[in-house]
């Protein structure tokens, strides 16, 4: 029984991260953020959007675990959360445990 608790937790989880990442949007996100932290409107200008649709994004992304935030003064620097990250030295995939998902440059 516990170990149904813990599998239906598990993919719970998973489709929370998925659901996160299932927009072209956040996957250009992640993948700028491969080459280490950058700001909203670091990334603004990067994607050519406007601040509020990747802060949007952003929050998406902080709230399924997937970025991290830094304060540095008056910015705000976003950064791949390590824990996802399959090496730190590649920096090519993340690992959710239930999947992996390889990330092309």
């Amino acid at each position: 029984m516990d170990q149904d608790l813990e599998s239906q937790r598990e993919s719970v989880e998973c489709a929370v991260y998925l659901k996160a990442l299932a927009d072209s949007v956040r996957l250009q996100i992640v993948r700028a953020l491969q080459a280490g932290p950058l700001s909203v409107s670091d990334l603004a200008e990067l994607l050519e959007m406007e601040l509020a649709n990747v802060s949007h994004h952003l929050r998406v992304l902080y709230h399924a675990n997937i970025v991290t935030s830094e304060r540095d003064g008056k910015f705000i620097y976003y950064a791949l959360n390590i824990e996802f990250l399959k090496s730190r030295a590649a920096n090519r995939s993340l690992d959710f445990g239930c999947c992996k998902i390889d990330l092309r440059d």
